[in-house]
């Protein structure tokens, strides 16, 4: 069986032959899960995220870059997201953007690896390992080339000085430290 085109096989897998694809706003979630009262979890995600992949000649050395606008947090809650966006949470006056900029690409297997990179929040970067499984690569009925991943994650948000908690009588906290990061993505071939 012959590749699509723009296509290649690597390792078994066919993947898009080098370029740069920009996210597909319309087709692209970043979500977080994170517990609320030690019982329950709070799904919200960012409406407005821009960014780019930049696939490589050899694939490992391919590149990511995504900012994410703060203010964009939705949980479908208006006062809880009033909170978030502000000094105790994201701060979106003082830090309007969330980004990420990978660093390397490890532990292929399959569809899957390891991006690892700088994620910014607030004023802290650090480093983060997202799993990551490439969907596929795709032709639209409106010609364009457009490729597709989810990825996953967790942070501690106290890593990234984001530490307002609040306790409860029963014990423990309103709010985890822990987040997962959940996203899907489309991005599609500009060059």
């Amino acid at each position: 069986m012959t590749a699509p085109a723009n296509t290649r096989e690597y390792q078994g897998l066919t993947i898009p032959t080098p370029g740069k694809f920009e996210l597909d706003p319309a087709h692209t979630r970043v979500g977080f899960v994170a517990r609320h009262l030690m019982v329950s979890k709070v799904r919200g995600g960012f409406t407005s995220a821009s960014g780019s992949i930049v696939i490589a000649e050899d694939p490992l050395e391919s590149q990511v870059e995504v900012n994410i606008d703060a203010s964009s947090i939705d949980t479908g809650q208006t006062d809880r997201d009033g909170h978030l966006r502000g000094p105790d949470f994201l701060h979106v006056e003082q830090w309007p953007a969330v980004s990420f900029k990978s660093t390397r690409v490890a532990g292929l297997s399959g569809n899957e690896f390891k991006l690892i990179g700088d994620l910014t929040i607030r004023d802290v970067t650090r480093e983060v390992e997202l799993d990551v499984e490439f969907e596929g690569h795709a032709k639209s009925p409106w010609g364009q080339e457009v490729i597709g991943f989810s990825a996953t994650t967790e942070i501690d948000r106290e890593d990234f000085g984001i530490t307002w908690n609040q306790a409860l009588e029963t014990g423990g906290v309103l709010v985890g430290r822990k987040v997962k990061i959940e996203i899907g993505a489309e991005a599609v071939r500009q060059g």
